[in-house]
Order: C-alpha cells, then sequence, then structure tokens
C-alpha cells in the first residue's frame, strides 16, 4: 500500500519541507555477519491490503563500483544465513536494537527517507500501544535532544523529540545515532502497520536538518569498508532477502551489474529513457526520472500514464481504494519495460499482478502526485526491486542493478 506523504521538520533553529513517499513492508529480520561485510536478512509477510481485508478494514484504510569483501560471500565461513519466513508477498523489514540494554524493533530499511524513528513509551495514542515501545529510561545511554519534531503525512501526523543512544544492526554495528521518538500519532495513523518504525537510507538532504542519517554515520565512523549497500529482496522460500552493508555478494545476482548514475542526491533517484509496452513506448517519451523506493511496494507513476497502463492490461475498479484484473488473463498480459542506460528491465504480469490468498487478482500501478511543472517522476518500488538486485553506492553516486537469482 503506498501513500504521498508530506514531512515538516520543526528543530529550535529550523524548518524544512520534503515530500516523501509513505510505504509499508514486513515482519522480524534474523542475522547473518562476516567480518566485513554485514548481511542483514529481511523477513517478508502479508502486505497491508491483504491483512486489513481479512479484518473487513479495506475501506476505511486511507488512500494515500562493484565491491565485493569476497568473491564467492556465500562461501564465506563467517557468514551465517538463518532460515526465514516468507508470505510470498512484497513487504520486508529488519530488526535493530536501540539502547543499554538494547531494545529491539523491527523496522522498515527504507531507501526513499533518511530519518531513523520509532515509538516511544511517552506516546499514549491508540496507534503507539500496538507497536514495541522505546523506554529512554531503561537506557543507561540514552540522551534527550532539545528538538521537537513534526512529521506530517497525507494522512496522519507524527509528533515526537529527538534523542541519541546506541544502536546496533547485527552484532558487528554498534555506534551513537541521533533519532525520533514519536510521542503522539494522529487517530488511526500507522495503527494497523506491522512494524515499528522506519530507518531511512536516503541522501542527507532528505534528513531532519542538522542530523546525520545512519548510514551516513557509518560511513564517517569508518564501521563499514566501503560507502554502499545492497538489497536482495527474494520472493522464493528458500532464498532470504537481506541487506547488505559495506559490499556485494554477487551470489545474489545473475549477470554483471549495470551502473546507473544517480540524477540527483536527495533520493536515490536515476534518469530513465523510456518506459514501453507491447513494443509501443506508452510514457517517459522524452526520458524521466525514477526514485528507487524499498519503501514503496508498487509501481508509481504521472496518474494519466497510470490510466493508460490500467486501460491496457484491463483493470476494472474494485471499491475505492482497488483495482482488479480477471486473474485468468494475466499469463497474456504484456511486460512493462523500463529501459535505463540502453538496458530493458521488464516487470512481468506475474509481478505486476497481485494474487491474494482468497483468489482475486490486483494491479499494482498507483497514481503518484506531482506538481504541474514538475518533471514526470516514477517511483520504483519492491515490485521492481524483487526482480532486480540493486547495489547503492554512496562514494560514486550511482545504482547497481542485475537480475535477481
Amino acid at each position: 500500500l503506498h501513500r504521498q506523504r508530506m514531512l515538516r521538520t520543526q528543530s529550535v533553529l529550523s524548518t524544512s519541507v520534503e515530500d516523501r513517499s509513505m510505504k509499508w513492508l514486513g515482519l522480524l529480520g534474523l542475522v547473518a555477519l562476516s567480518e566485513c561485510m554485514v548481511i542483514i536478512p529481511i523477513t517478508q509477510m502479508k502486505s497491508m491490503r491483504e491483512i486489513l481485508r481479512e479484518r473487513n478494514l479495506l475501506t476505511n484504510f486511507s488512500e494515500e563500483r562493484p565491491y565485493s569483501l569476497s568473491q564467492n560471500a556465500a562461501n564465506d565461513q563467517n557468514i551465517i544465513y538463518h532460515p526465514l519466513r516468507n508470505y510470498h508477498d512484497f513487504m520486508y523489514i529488519g530488526t535493530i536494537a536501540i539502547g543499554t540494554p538494547p531494545q529491539e524493533f523491527t523496522v522498515i530499511f527504507d531507501t526513499g527517507s533518511s530519518d531513523l524513528w520509532v515509538p516511544s513509551i511517552h506516546c499514549h495514542s491508540p496507534s503507539c500501544l500496538t507497536h514495541n515501545l522505546f523506554n529512554p529510561h531503561k537506557s543507561t545511554t540514552f540522551k534527550l535532544l532539545d528538538n521537537r519534531i513534526d512529521l506530517i503525512y497525507a494522512s496522519g501526523s507524527i509528533e515526537g523529540v529527538l534523542g541519541q543512544d546506541v544502536i546496533q544492526i547485527g552484532n558487528l554495528l554498534h555506534f551513537n545515532q541521533t533519532f525520533t521518538l514519536s510521542q503522539k500519532l494522529s487517530k488511526d495513523f500507522f495503527q494497523n502497520v506491522p512494524f515499528d518504525g522506519v530507518l531511512g537510507l536516503g541522501f542527507p538532504s532528505l534528513a531532519i536538518q542538522g542530523t546525520t542519517p545512519l548510514f551516513d554515520n557509518l560511513k564517517n565512523l569508518g564501521l563499514i569498508p566501503y560507502p554502499l549497500f545492497a538489497f536482495y529482496l527474494s520472493s522464493r522460500r528458500e532464498n532470504g532477502s537481506v541487506l547488505m552493508f559495506g559490499g556485494v555478494d554477487h551470489s545474489y545476482h545473475t549477470g554483471k551489474l549495470n551502473w546507473v548514475p544517480v540524477s540527483r542526491t536527495h533520493y536515490w533517484q536515476i534518469t530513465i529513457g523510456r518506459i514501453s509496452m507491447n513494443g509501443e513506448v506508452i510514457a517517459c517519451t522524452r526520458g524521466c526520472q525514477a526514485i528507487m523506493d524499498t519503501g514503496t511496494t508498487s509501481l508509481l507513476g504521472p496518474r494519466r500514464h497510470i490510466a493508460k497502463i490500467q486501460t491496457l492490461i484491463r483493470v476494472r475498479p474494485f471499491g475505492s481504494l482497488q483495482h482488479t484484473v480477471p486473474c485468468n488473463i494475466t499469463s497474456t498480459l504484456p511486460p512493462l519495460i523500463f529501459t535505463i542506460k540502453g538496458i530493458d528491465y521488464p516487470v512481468p504480469a506475474q509481478a505486476y499482478i497481485y494474487e491474494s490468498s482468497q483468489g482475486l487478482c490486483y494491479s499494482t500501478f498507483w497514481n503518484v502526485k506531482q506538481l504541474k511543472n514538475e518533471a514526470e517522476t516514477w517511483v520504483l518500488g519492491n515490485v521492481f526491486l524483487k526482480l532486480y538486485f540493486s547495489v547503492y553506492d554512496q562514494e560514486k553516486y550511482r545504482i547497481g542493478l542485475a537480475p535477481a537469482v
């Protein structure tokens, strides 16, 4: 389920406004490690769309350089792989710990934002009570910062305060990090999502002013050998999804990585040459922009282009939020092809059509709100990123893509 959000950060000294994408992802992550490369398995779970449908809540829910530390890292005896639960959907989260002693939280590892936040015990909103809450009084290393934060979303808001504490990712990464403790959530906001918070992996310009994003902190502290991370998002039961910091395990992709320059160091944003279907260019006729976003489940684009795609794949309305497709035609639908630096990246219908446990099939295409004179921009969420292993290189400002195994 995708949701557009407007974020406003208020501090003692400054105010900034940013557009971001709101997203939902999956449940507890286990940790696999090597001495140089940190690999975090990420568990999949049912989408919020399916969970809410099963609870009859859907109609009430608002819309809105190829580094390698080991050429065969999969065989590195220092890497431990844990079994993962997989619910054959496209939502992913992992686990981190905050404080001393550590308090665990499930978070979205989100390339579409740059801040880390979790709910705190000082939040008494109904939505907070359904999640793990950070207790600063139980952490001997917590430091309260004198900054009030106001995060405003299209469908709700979060009020909180900045703090600093020890963050633990796996067994190797322990470091001090500034984060937001939410203290108030607007009514019904975040109540039914199966994760506690968000860990942003975007660029510093997206972060709360005056703070250092977590990945930049890892880089500045010299805790990772190379300033990059990579995602493998799996739909297969036998292969768990992983997030890698500081290196690339090439056993997770086929062929070579194709590198694409970041067009703007804000989101992880690149330039697309064209978007086609059935041999016809249907969008991005003169080139366009795309945001690679592990925190969005779907494929998002301008309303007029999405409407054309929905017509081509015979989408029909279903309630106020959903668009269904006859399941028996999925195998006959053409792929949507994104051409990036002259290379085609097809997304087959089996990827962009989602079949629920109730036997209904849904389009995963959604509109993204754009300003009148804004360049055509798409958001490539996990529908795309499940198909293509992705590497985010902050030293050379580029993204590497290759077919996932």
